[in-house]
């Protein structure tokens, strides 16, 4: 089942928060993305610099267990559990050759770095691309 991407508080900047939306649509154990602008973004004579905000909504798995009621009356359970965490996607996005490992991880939050250098047609100077996009988990509460 392809993931829902919600898009609608994103500017679409970003090449790299484009490509990283691509790979975890490809993640069967995300249910669904939104993609925010960040309000650190900001541009300059000599960079731009663009903060993004991936929540990404993991699928949940239910399974049987056997269990017993009042400890003799054998009877079985639903139990619901996520598909992932941020640690396996941490695995995940790192396994990926075009994404790679985060270069901040911690238990609620997934952090890439990405700079490039651009040097538009006919001119002599350019100007630096820093991108930063954060993933958290949707329904975690936001750290300050």
């Amino acid at each position: 089942m392809p993931s829902a991407i919600d898009t609608s508080a994103w500017s679409g900047e970003g090449t790299f928060t484009q490509l990283l939306i691509d790979r975890l649509q490809g993640l069967d154990a995300i249910r669904s993305i939104r993609v925010e602008d960040a309000p650190a973004t900001r541009s300059d004579a000599d960079y731009n610099f663009i903060s993004n905000e991936v929540f990404v909504e993991f699928a949940i798995i239910e399974h049987r267990q056997p269990s017993r009621k009042f400890g003799i009356i054998p009877a079985t359970r639903v139990v619901s559990e996520k598909a992932m965490t941020i640690a396996g996607l941490d695995a995940a996005l790192a396994a990926v050759a075009d994404v790679g490992a985060p270069d901040y991880a911690d238990d609620g939050m997934l952090q890439f770095l990405r700079t490039e250098r651009i040097v538009p047609p006919y001119q002599t100077r350019g100007y630096k691309l820093v991108e930063l996009v954060r993933i958290y988990e949707a329904g975690t509460p936001r750290r300050e």
